[in-house]
């Protein structure tokens, strides 16, 4: 026998004996010996890598021993990687008071998790506004918890990266959502798409079911500390004002291994079926893009979009969530000169804060073009006016900063190709929010274009820029 040696793998509902070498064993199970000890001197980029090696070489090993892995080294990369200008949390403590006393933190941290005497703090509840006038809940976790909570989500990015398909774009590594842009619009050319169905789960990350998410878990990461840790995010409970809730059900949206719970749960429920079961039974050409839980499929016939939109709502009823009858629409989506549009129902649909549709190049072809999506340019106007409103008192370098930063980020999302003008009407409308409420500053109530422009020729507001060519 060589170097390697044999151990025990849980292979689906079996066990079998594999033979290993040094470099890939020693994260599904622990050997006699110091093993744990030789994987904490590696660098965490090698043990990740280990990882995925084995999740990919063996995709139908599941892992059961994988907890271990959460060392002081993990948790610093972990910090390192942690946003630091977040809210705080229910503790109140801000990351930079945690990094005064960084090493100490970590280690007692650590000793926490090793002991399982770490306990998951609530969530504290915000809420932000939605397009249609309601409100959208949002977690704030507690500094120390977004740690631990980046720390597992590494390690089990480092497993079902090997298992994502390449239809998912959502929070993922070396992802975007302007590269599932792209590849909606390259999808639809390549297959002749003529029909979209664009589906809207009701209330994803609020209805998630834990029992459910526990077990598709446990299919590939079946670690008793693993799932430990995760149940008690699960039923942390949510502080909303001086009310604390413990929900039955969902994950708060905001924390950090929300994303990832999303994606190994719509991983099951919609992707593998879609590539595996779907596919197979269509006459024609499809496929779906998914960025988290806003998804479209493409298909080439109408009759197997038909289909999709009868069983797509039965799809998820298994799993305890719907499909938005109202908000779920089916889209004739074709180009215009092929002879099996009809030109009678809606050719448009929203993705990504995106409106897409046909129109014709400058050489006259006819191509898919996006624009900002009304909704969402009328909300960022409205935020935007609010602003000014709220803010006016303040110095002039000031205001001219910040509406900078806010129109700068605006551009870096929506400047694609064909928004120019979106972008365009954004900023003249800032332009005039600002200008009226400069004015109220003054005792007339108002200011004069003059005086505006040499303002603005002071303080100019950055202009349109196309950032992203998809």
């Amino acid at each position: 026998m060589n170097a390697g040696f044999w151990h025990s793998v849980r292979w689906g509902s079996e066990t079998r004996t594999t033979h290993c070498s040094e470099g890939e064993a020693g994260h599904n199970v622990q050997p006699e010996g110091k093993m744990e000890d030789t994987q904490r001197s590696q660098p965490i980029s090698t043990k990740l890598r280990l990882i995925a090696e084995q999740a990919a070489h063996y995709p139908g090993r599941v892992f059961t021993s994988l907890a271990h892995l959460i060392d002081v080294e993990l948790l610093r990369e972990a910090y390192r990687l942690t946003r630091k200008d977040g809210a705080s949390g229910v503790d109140g403590v801000t990351a930079a008071e945690y990094a005064e006393r960084l090493e100490e933190n970590l280690a007692g941290l650590y000793e926490r998790l090793r002991t399982n005497r770490y306990k998951a703090p609530p969530v504290e509840r915000a809420w932000i506004d939605k397009e249609d006038g309601s409100k959208r809940p949002i977690g704030i976790p507690c500094f120390e918890d977004k740690i631990v909570q980046r720390s597992m989500s590494m390690i089990l990015s480092a497993v079902y990266e090997q298992d994502f398909y390449d239809c998912s774009y959502g929070f993922r590594p070396g992802r975007s959502p302007h590269q599932s842009l792209r590849e909606l619009r390259e999808m639809c050319y390549k297959t002749k798409t003529n029909w979209i169905v664009d589906a809207d789960v009701s209330g994803f990350f609020d209805n998630l079911d834990h029992g459910l998410l526990r077990e598709i878990i446990k299919q590939r990461v079946n670690d008793g500390g693993i799932l430990r840790l995760i149940g008690k995010w699960l039923n942390a409970g949510v502080l909303d004002g001086e009310e604390l809730h413990h929900p039955e059900k969902g994950t708060p949206q905001g924390g950090v291994i929300s994303p990832m719970l999303a994606n190994i749960f719509l991983h099951h429920v919609l992707d593998e079926w879609f590539e595996t079961v779907v596919k197979a039974r269509m006459k024609g050409r499809v496929f779906l893009i998914r960025f988290a839980d806003d998804f479209v499929i493409g298909c080439e016939l109408e009759y197997d979009a038909h289909r999709i939109m009868e069983v797509l709502p039965k799809r998820f009823n298994r799993f305890r969530l719907s499909i938005h009858p109202q908000k779920t629409a089916l889209v004739e989506f074709g180009n215009p000169n092929s002879q099996r549009r009809s030109g009678n129902s809606k050719s448009t649909f929203e993705f990504l804060g995106f409106t897409h549709y046909w129109s014709k190049s400058c050489r006259g072809y006819w191509v898919i073009k996006r624009k900002t999506a009304a909704k969402r340019l009328r909300r960022a106007m409205k935020l935007l006016w609010r602003w000014c409103h709220y803010n006016r008192h303040m110095s002039l370098s000031e205001q001219h900063r910040i509406l900078s930063l806010k129109l700068r980020g605006h551009y870096q999302y929506y400047g694609i190709r064909g928004n120019y003008k979106m972008m365009e009407a954004l900023m003249e409308h800032v332009e005039r929010a600002w200008q009226r409420w400069l004015g109220r500053r003054h005792r007339s109530g108002y200011i004069s274009c003059e005086k505006f422009l040499e303002i603005k020729q002071k303080f100019p507001l950055p202009t349109p820029r196309i950032y992203q060519t998809v």
